[in-house]
């Protein structure tokens, strides 16, 4: 708390900066389990963590919602993909998904990243889902459709994260390629408990498996939560139940 209280009152956005300068950014993984017996993991979500000079995380609430729509948050988005390939590389077996911005599906230098794999021949593509919060997708719906359809040859797998937060216009999931959608968190908080949350839940997974999504529930944290969710068919889930971000697999 006091380290967060510090950093607010220094240059911030000063520090980001030179940060992604320097590269003093890391990835912490979290997993993504399969709604199965042992609940193996399926895949591991990138969540960047940036470092001030002494090597200590800055808290992404003192910065995250002034660079969405940024040229840092740009930058932002550059680093995770390319931080992410290089644990592609690393771990062959390793399937991981990567936040972006709509917007910087059209960014010079985030499709400088992305272009230099798509070229290398390398192939670690083919293990990368690409998430997009379901307002950045709404907001540009027609970037995203077409950015889709230009990667289709190359086995990129899309995501739609905080499904149901209330920006999805459905008219819309025909002609998007997501591969699966993340129910937002606010769904699952003691769905166990709550009979909305069971209905609009279980709604929304209908609704992914219609259009041949896989569903995965956001922010689980008990066993009585990820119990329910088995029960009504969700395919993965995610949360403090299930692991926390570390940065190591």
């Amino acid at each position: 708390m006091e380290y967060a209280v510090s950093v607010r009152d220094r240059d911030v956005m000063g520090m980001v900066r030179s940060a992604l300068k320097t590269d003093a950014c890391q990835l912490a993984l979290q997993p993504v389990r399969a709604a199965r017996d042992g609940y193996p993991v399926a895949f591991y979500e990138c969540l960047i963590r940036v470092m001030d000079e002494t090597g200590r995380i800055i808290p992404a609430a003192q910065f995250m919602g002034q660079i969405e729509e940024t040229g840092i948050g740009r930058d932002i988005d550059a680093a995770s993909l390319k931080l992410a390939f290089r644990l592609l590389a690393k771990h062959p077996d390793l399937r991981l998904s990567v936040n972006v911005s709509a917007r910087s599906l059209g960014d010079a230098a985030w499709r400088r990243v992305l272009d230099h794999e798509l070229q290398s021949g390398m192939h670690f593509v083919d293990r990368l889902i690409l998430e997009i919060s379901e307002e950045s997708a709404m907001n540009l719906p027609e970037v995203v459709i077409r950015f889709m359809e230009e990667m289709q040859p190359y086995g990129i797998a899309f995501g739609l994260d905080d499904f149901g937060s209330g920006m999805t216009a459905f008219r819309y999931l025909k002609d998007f390629f997501f591969d699966l959608v993340k129910v937002d968190s606010h769904f699952i908080r003691n769905i166990n408990e709550e009979p909305d949350n069971q209905v609009l839940a279980e709604a929304l997974i209908t609704v992914a498996h219609q259009f041949e999504m896989f569903a995965v529930a956001e922010g689980v944290e008990s066993e009585q939560e990820a119990d329910f969710l088995k029960s009504i068919g969700v395919d993965c889930v995610q949360g403090y139940h299930f692991g926390v971000p570390k940065f190591s697999v």
